[in-house]
């Protein structure tokens, strides 16, 4: 296979890099190379946001698509075929852009240091709103600022700037050119390429394949290559346990993994989502199709680390706390595994094996998750738990799915996160609440047989008995949300919905 450079578009031209390890990190080569100082570097590992960037590519109809991901933990290569935009591309020095001086007119900066992380992403939602002609309500500037951790100025300011920019003589980014130079570069060959480790001192290879076929061939002849798509986690091994990773098969080129589609499921509408859809865009199809997904959707990470990290790798990693397979593990969701060219699928629940255990076989990846749609006959809820409302670990995830007919539950998938080594679903609770009335008196059932599944651990999230307390009363929270006679509204089972999450006062 022929070899050739990392390519991206940077500060007005075309970059090349043919010597740079493949785990080298984007806000590395900024600073240490391109001497972007402005990008700053503060937890390393993609939580606080002083890093933000913009990386900007070409969508199906050739428009250009910018988001806001974190420099510390994208690996370089994943830049090849794209642009990117740091807070040095915004404004000039004659004439500050509206991001910069709105944040000056609302004295949203202090010490400074991540107020380039905060520009770069108002200046996201800015060209996002200024493109459609909306504007955000404060409640959304919020959301979309969870990723950007650091306030020293407090909420008030910075949410004040991200209202102000909008009242300021328009001034987008120059598109064009950016544009015209991710077209020349879809011209390029597929990225394969060798470079020294610079801890090893061993050569170590990258591979972006761009067709799924290409992609089967490369991991059955490699199945011990690494695969990494948004390095949302992978990316922590190399910055905080200083992993080696050896040779890499990169997956964001592979657009048949990208794609997110309706395709029926055991005669029912589904939904087929490839395992390289960003965690935004799986999420966002998902809540769509699933509103009571939408609040979890929210609080799934960041925008930031959702923009980058993708939900088969979600799903891959297999986490007790990830927040990913609770919702498709109660939804019933199919994972889709590939090897060469044979396809097979397994119930998503039977795809963990124990604690960080799958059943991926050598040379075998997945391909896509596939899930039923809840039809009107299905109830849904799902709840999140956690010591901090954004950008925060859960405690306690819980995705819960009923299927009623004649006031009964035909079927029950009750799937708890953060309850066990593994995520899984409460076998006894559901047991339970089959075949009864969906009441107050098979809801404690169902509760009282949580301990007969799960024996949850300690740690410094939540203590055993607060998890099983909360998975309890999650249960009652979904029936009181659900029941047949006088179900109740979020606001009054919600405090973020109570409580409107008007932030102007803080």
């Amino acid at each position: 296979m022929s070899t050739r450079p990392i390519r991206f578009y940077h500060r007005g031209q075309i970059h090349e890099l043919g010597q740079a390890a493949p785990t080298t990190t984007t806000l590395q080569w900024l600073r240490e190379q391109a001497h972007g100082m402005g990008t700053k570097e503060g937890c390393a590992e993609g939580d606080c946001g002083a890093c933000t960037v913009l990386v900007g590519e070409l969508d199906t109809q050739g428009e250009l698509k910018l988001r806001n991901i974190n420099a510390c933990i994208q690996f370089l290569p994943a830049l090849d075929g794209r642009a990117l935009l740091t807070v040095e591309d915004l404004g000039s020095s004659a004439q500050l852009s509206p991001v910069q001086q709105a944040l000056v007119d609302c004295h949203g900066s202090q010490c400074g240091f991540c107020t380039p992380g905060f520009a770069m992403t108002l200046q996201a939602i800015y060209e996002r709103h200024q493109a459609d002609g909306s504007r955000p309500s404060r409640q959304r500037l919020a959301d979309d600022l969870s990723g950007n951790l650091c306030r020293c100025t407090g909420y008030k300011p910075i949410l004040d700037a991200g209202e102000r920019m909008f009242e300021l003589k328009p001034a987008t980014l120059d598109s064009a050119p950016i544009v015209a130079a991710l077209k020349s570069l879809q011209t390029d060959t597929a990225l394969h390429y060798q470079a020294l480790n610079p801890v090893t001192g061993q050569a170590q290879q990258l591979h972006a394949p761009r067709t799924l076929p290409e992609l089967a061939a490369l991991r059955e002849a490699q199945p011990d290559a690494r695969l990494v798509a948004g390095a949302t986690d992978v990316g922590l091994w190399v910055n905080k346990q200083h992993r080696e990773l050896g040779d890499v098969i990169l997956l964001s080129s592979v657009a048949e993994l990208r794609e997110i589609r309706s395709h029926s499921f055991e005669g029912r509408p589904g939904l087929w989502i490839g395992a390289a859809a960003s965690l935004e865009d799986a999420w966002a199809a998902l809540s769509e199709a699933v509103p009571a997904l939408r609040e979890l959707w929210l609080r799934f990470a960041s925008p930031p680390v959702r923009h980058a990290g993708t939900l088969g790798g979600n799903i891959a990693n297999g986490s007790p706390i990830g927040d990913g397979a609770p919702a498709l593990i109660a939804l019933g969701a199919d994972i889709v595994l590939r090897r060469g060219a044979t396809q097979r699928r397994l119930p998503l629940q039977d795809f963990y094996l124990d604690y960080m255990k799958n059943a991926l076989q050598p040379g075998e990846f997945v391909e896509a998750l596939h899930l039923p749609l809840p039809g009107a006959d299905e109830r849904v809820g799902a709840y999140k738990i956690s010591k901090r409302r954004d950008s925060d670990i859960s405690a306690v995830c819980a995705v819960m799915k009923l299927r009623m007919a004649d006031g009964r539950v035909q079927e029950a998938r009750l799937a708890f996160g953060g309850m066990a080594a593994i995520v899984k679903r409460a076998g006894q609770a559901e047991a339970a609440l089959t075949g009864q009335a969906w009441s107050e008196t098979a809801m404690q059932a169902a509760a009282a047989a949580l301990p007969a599944d799960f024996s949850p651990l300690s740690d410094m999230r939540a203590s055993a008995a607060y998890r099983m307390q909360v998975a309890q009363n999650l249960l009652r929270r979904f029936w009181l949300e659900s029941r047949d006679e006088a179900p109740l509204p979020a606001t009054q089972t919600s405090v973020w919905a109570a409580a409107d999450f008007d932030r102007r006062a803080v």
